[in-house]
């Protein structure tokens, strides 16, 4: 953790940039998310990747408590600088480990300030947390998300339906977007179980004004199944694979007309 004799001390876009002292070199990949309805790409999920194209786990297997606070700050001005630098339109969707967030309103200054310099709203960045990661202090996250929203940003729970809060996360707080988990809606065309449990959750965050992101669709079944539940966004191997510091293109004229 990085402080001095008085404590927390956060850090500014700049040192973010500086990747010597976090001792992890890495790179991002941007995975469209696509609104079927309107046939366009609403945005770009920005994923973590080794700069030889290692995965995902491969790099935060590299992260502890002395570099996790650096690291996460480093990965908010990666991402922006890489969407800026490749004309990226429409939202910036980045994960965040609310466990390195000590205090919001001082550990969200370097993304403010990389959003400034850049000139990249932050009305056009949504905060993702996964719903898989213990969060130790559920209090602590749902301050975190108070002072994002204060910032205009979009919020968002990742995975929804695979962690260890499931409902009672959405009883105590409200984000912006939900993105279900690919393991609740896979097959979920041909498994009746499945359907009835998402489309539960579907009706849930219509009540809410919640809207919903269907995440590692495959097939043209679940885009379908799903679009007749009132699923607008998607995102998966179906539409695009995540490209290594590239930002993939959907090719509409290849999927299925869909009504809202």
């Amino acid at each position: 953790m990085d402080q001095n004799e008085a404590g927390f001390v956060p850090l500014g876009c700049q040192a973010c940039r500086d990747l010597t002292r976090l001792g992890i070199d890495f790179t991002m990949a941007f995975q469209p998310i696509v609104d079927v309805v309107n046939r366009r790409i609403f945005g770009y999920e920005a994923l973590v990747r080794g700069k030889r194209g290692e995965g995902a786990g491969w790099v935060l297997g590299q992260v502890n408590d002395a570099n996790r606070y650096r690291f996460d700050q480093s990965i908010r001005v990666k991402a922006l600088d890489m969407a800026k630098k490749l004309g990226l339109q429409g939202m910036l969707s980045i994960n965040f480990l609310p466990n390195a967030v000590y205090r919001p309103e001082t550990c969200i200054r370097a993304t403010l300030e990389a959003a400034k310099e850049l000139e990249f709203p932050t009305s056009r960045i949504m905060f993702e947390v996964t719903e898989g990661e213990k969060v130790k202090d559920r209090e602590h996250l749902r301050n975190i998300f108070i002072e994002y929203k204060k910032h205009q940003f979009t919020t968002a729970i990742d995975d929804f339906g695979a962690g260890y809060a499931g409902l009672s996360l959405l009883a105590d707080w409200q984000p912006d977007i939900i993105k279900l988990d690919m393991e609740l809606i896979r097959n979920v065309h041909a498994d009746r179980v499945r359907r009835s449990l998402v489309f539960a959750i579907l009706a849930a965050c219509q009540e809410l004004s919640i809207r919903v992101v269907a995440e590692g669709i495959e097939v043209r079944e679940e885009l379908l199944t799903l679009a007749a539940g009132g699923v607008e966004l998607f995102q998966g191997y179906y539409f695009a694979r995540p490209g290594l510091e590239c930002l993939p293109q959907v090719d509409f004229s290849a999927l299925p007309e869909v009504t809202g």
